[in-house]
């Protein structure tokens, strides 16, 4: 059972579909990007939950309106989106799950309104875009020395278009953003809207360079004052590399932190079974 709508938000309006009842609290997904879309939380469908899953996607993509106004793409406005959804919705002590940029969205909204969320989940996070970037500086050095140096040359030269660049990206992600090819489904009837302005403007160019409004993020000095219960996972061979994520942990009060096996940033297409494991005992341990 599913209902779907839009809501009206600062620059257009945003889709978002509600799967499911029950007792148990809602989960608010936050899928990455930012210009992604909710379509790599569909495997939460088979959760099992026993209450409602929202997905959405963020305007600029998916389902949503287009978004070309830069000024819009803003984590604030962001954060609004999700406050305009939650009082649509008339959610109360919910549960926010944001996959990789979706964590720096759940941040920022954790911090906005937090007497409004319940627990969070953190799939492969993004607290401080220096360690982000220094992370992915670790995982260049294990690529060829060709690689690496065609990655840094146009790095330096700018020229992030050029296919030798692009190739270069291809392999990076094929090891460390999603190993497992990803099923084919066809969206054409959909008339989906590409995020990619809206990624390149925010984030930049490829995973692991930045040159976007995003560069600059760090909220780590604020992950010792979250007081919700927290969930931190991450892929084997995530992008978001398990040490760092288990710094992160660390630092905030009771996290519960899980490496899922045999995955890279797409936890839930590179191993269903074990992320959707991992979720359902965090979500089992919530008191209503």
């Amino acid at each position: 059972m599913s209902q779907e709508g839009y809501v009206e938000v600062n620059g257009g309006r945003i889709w978002y579909e509600v799967y499911g009842s029950g007792t148990k609290p809602p989960v608010l997904l936050l899928h990455g990007g930012p210009g992604g879309t909710s379509f790599g939380f569909e495997p939460l469908k088979e959760l099992g939950y026993d209450g409602p899953i929202i997905f959405w996607d963020q305007l600029g993509s998916g389902r949503s309106s287009a978004l070309t106004d830069t000024t819009l793409m803003t984590i604030e406005n962001y954060v609004d989106q999700v406050e305009r959804l939650r009082e649509h919705l008339k959610l109360e002590d919910f549960v926010l799950y944001g996959h990789s940029w979706g964590t720096m969205l759940g941040m920022d909204y954790y911090l906005s309104y937090p007497d409004e969320v319940k627990a969070i989940i953190f799939s492969s996070p993004l607290f401080s875009t220096d360690s982000w970037i220094a992370d992915a500086d670790t995982l260049i050095a294990t690529l060829p020395d060709s690689i690496q140096h065609i990655i840094r040359h146009h790095e330096s030269m700018g020229t992030y278009e050029d296919p030798e660049y692009q190739e270069a990206t291809k392999l990076y992600y094929s090891l460390y953003v999603t190993r497992k090819e990803r099923p084919r489904v066809d969206r054409s009837h959909l008339n989906l809207v590409s995020g990619s302005n809206v990624y390149l403007y925010m984030w930049g160019p490829s995973e692991f360079t930045s040159t976007g409004t995003l560069r600059n993020y760090d909220r780590l000095e604020y992950l010792p004052t979250i007081k919700v219960p927290v969930l931190m996972m991450t892929g084997e061979y995530d992008e978001a590399r398990p040490s760092t994520v288990r710094h992160y942990a660390s630092m905030v009060p009771n996290a519960k932190f899980e490496v899922i096996p045999d995955a890279a940033h797409s936890t839930l297409n590179d191993n269903k079974k074990a992320t959707l494991k991992v979720v359902r005992e965090f979500l089992e341990l919530l008191k209503m």
